[in-house]
């Protein structure tokens, strides 16, 4: 969750802890724990992490809608 614990919120205190970053944003998808998210970070980084998510949701599809389609 972005305030408060979320379902991974052990695994994003260690990789926040191990790397000494001011925020981790943690996605998991299909993990022993089903889907789900975990934040940690300062109040600044995570107010600015809609933002930042923005950002790179256009960037991924603008990468993605350059790609060739496969069947």
């Amino acid at each position: 969750m972005s305030l408060g614990p979320g379902k991974y919120d052990l695994e994003t205190t260690m990789v926040q802890k191990e790397t000494n970053a001011q925020g981790v944003i943690l996605i998991i998808i299909d993990g022993k724990r089903g889907s789900g998210f975990s934040v940690q970070a300062t109040l600044k980084v995570t107010l600015a992490i809609p933002g930042m998510l923005r950002t790179i949701a256009d960037k991924m599809e603008a990468d993605i809608s350059t790609m060739e389609v496969k069947s």
